[in-house]
């Protein structure tokens, strides 16, 4: 635990609302997602906002906390930008595959997964990169 840089990871794990802000905007998916999760303006509105943001911080800084201690510099492994975009990637299909397992048991659309399940890929790519840097 005294080898994770704890900044790097409040950083990483703030930087989830940066990708989510313009991933879920209107003008890149956040239309084509409220359509394939038949939601309208009104009800996005209606909802708890501190309920859903405060949340989404507190999970977001738990899976870069997760990626930080999976990227702890071992005899075989330094951490570097590299290796740590690589396992935020690799951590990004885990979530993706996730995302998607549960999208078609829900009978989502294809669209719908990849949205979601893109976003959790950059998201979490960047986490890493961010970690992996930050040493």
């Amino acid at each position: 635990m005294s080898s994770i840089n704890w900044l790097a990871v409040l950083v990483a794990g703030l930087s989830a609302f940066v990708v989510g802000g313009i991933w879920y905007s209107p003008g890149l998916f956040g239309k084509a997602w409220m359509k394939e999760s038949a939601l309208t303006e009104e009800q996005i509105r209606a909802g708890n906002k501190g309920k859903i943001f405060g949340f989404t911080a507190l999970f977001s800084l738990i899976m870069a906390a997760n990626l930080g201690m999976f990227l702890v510099d071992s005899a075989e492994i330094k951490t570097d930008l590299t290796w740590g975009a690589t396992a935020g990637f690799l951590a990004g299909i885990w979530t993706f595959c996730a995302i998607a397992i549960h999208s078609l048991f829900e009978l989502k659309s294809w669209r719908y997964i990849l949205i979601n399940g893109g976003y959790s890929i950059v998201s979490l790519t960047l986490m890493g990169a961010i970690i992996g840097l930050w040493r």
